[in-house]
């Protein structure tokens, strides 16, 4: 493409792309179709960022019907390398508290009916998914927030959900069984998608609330869609400050797992 390349990229709510620097839209579209809203392109600290609002410019699109492929082909072909994929989510465990922040380690696919791959053909791909967020981003990432004073976690396994609806309580136990802190709807195909373009992902999540309740506490209510969105407005900033912030101190280092996945994971007969 004719325009600089924007090696960072962010995906997330619309309240971001005010913050770039001479932002411009861009029009684009993939071999899967249209993502889910013109890139914007801008700059922050004089760092050249690609933004795409995942769920649409006005929220249009709940976390099933998203084109996932096309939103994660569209930052790859934008130069994008180092995709922070931020969220909203719910805590399965009491010391989660809402208004926190996650920086997630893992993910748990709990998804029904997503297309999640680019490689459905030859050559016969399978990347190695097993550590999905890339440890230089999530370092600094722990180290940025715990700077700006943020109530930070520095791990935490995310299971992902095919939503829209909510968990059910004999669910939602179940994924904590499983070794899940914290549940999700968009993160997954998302890190992988990701990961077979070849891009790195940092996931953070701002916690809005305890999914179905706490079994020993009769005062915390199941999660519903006007409270969750109502705790996301409230501390959005928190998230959108870490980002800002993000871009300007990601290292960027060139030799990462991520950046060659396809070295080791196509088959030749």
């Amino acid at each position: 493409m004719s325009r600089e390349p924007a090696r960072i990229g962010i995906i997330g709510g619309t309240g971001l792309y005010r913050l770039l620097e001479d932002a411009e839209t861009a029009e684009m579209t993939s071999p899967y179709g249209s993502p889910s809203a013109p890139v914007t392109f801008g700059t922050i600290a004089g760092r050249r960022v690609a933004f795409l609002p995942r769920h649409g410019v006005d929220h249009q699109f709940p976390p099933h019907a998203i084109n996932y492929r096309a939103n994660l082909w569209c930052l790859g072909e934008a130069g994008v390398t180092d995709l922070m994929t931020l969220c909203s989510a719910g805590s399965l465990s009491p010391a989660v508290a809402p208004g926190h922040l996650v920086v997630c380690d893992q993910v748990i696919d709990a998804t029904k009916r997503r297309v999640d791959t680019y490689c459905d053909g030859i050559p016969i791909t399978h990347v190695s998914l097993a550590d999905p967020y890339d440890e230089e981003m999530r370092a600094t990432a722990v180290a940025r927030a715990k700077a700006m004073g943020l109530p930070v976690h520095d791990r935490g396994t995310v299971v992902v959900i095919e939503g829209p609806r909510f968990a059910t309580r004999a669910e939602s136990r179940a994924h904590k069984a499983a070794g899940a802190e914290l549940i999700n709807m968009t993160q997954y195909p998302e890190v992988a998608l990701a990961r077979e373009l070849q891009i790195a992902c940092c996931g953070i999540a701002l916690i809005t609330d305890y999914d179905a309740g706490l079994e020993d506490r009769a005062d915390v209510m199941p999660v519903t869609g006007v409270s969750a969105y109502q705790l996301f407005e409230e501390f959005a900033e928190r998230l959108r400050a870490l980002a800002i912030d993000l871009v300007e101190h990601l290292p960027l280092s060139p030799n990462r797992p991520a950046l060659t996945a396809l070295r080791e994971a196509r088959f030749r007969s």
